[in-house]
């Protein structure tokens, strides 16, 4: 099964990659799926393709880089013609819940000024409701207790991300708040 998934994002890259042209700026998005399509736009500028990205995290930066592939601050970009990223979880109406990798406020920015968003996923992140995955939310450390007590009003219940067991902070030094509201 597991190997049919991964295969399922590789082919969903393949087919994402195929919307890329010269001279555009690619959004590239986080996570174990985007991951494949960062691979297929790797391969592409090794046989010629010409483009600039702009990455979505550290951890894509860093893939990026060592693909080869030109990479731009958002901070230098007014506009991304393509961004490719997956998604958590995704219902049959396509609404869905990303940030599970923990790159929440980059991503958002970059779709942001996206022309065209693609979102790729394998079969496994198709839920009939919403809320399978807890709904993350970035905030700022010293926002945390707020925007908790708000989630509580809300009848809801959250926690801190943590890894190994300190709490995970973002790119941009922000906590990820994950958010269940059953």
């Amino acid at each position: 099964m597991r190997t049919d998934l991964e295969m399922e994002k590789q082919l969903a890259a393949k087919e994402a990659v195929k919307f890329i042209t010269d001279n555009q700026i690619i959004g590239l998005g986080t996570g174990s799926t985007a991951y494949y399509a960062i691979i297929e736009i790797g391969k592409l500028i090794n046989t010629g393709l010409k483009i600039k990205a702009v990455p979505t995290s550290s951890k894509t930066r860093h893939l990026a880089a060592s693909l080869n592939i030109p990479l731009l601050d958002i901070e230098s970009v007014s506009s991304i013609d393509i961004t490719i990223d997956g998604t958590d979880e995704f219902t049959e109406d396509l609404t869905l819940i990303k940030g599970g990798g923990g790159a929440l406020f980059q991503e958002k920015m970059v779709a942001s000024i996206t022309t065209l968003l693609i979102i790729i996923a394998d079969s496994s992140k198709k839920v009939d409701t919403l809320g399978k995955f807890k709904l993350p939310i970035e905030v700022s450390c010293s926002a945390c207790e707020n925007v908790m007590k708000e989630i509580q009003s809300l009848n809801g219940s959250s926690e801190i991300r943590k890894s190994s067991n300190i709490p995970f902070l973002t790119d941009q030094a922000n906590y990820i708040i994950d958010a269940d509201f059953d």
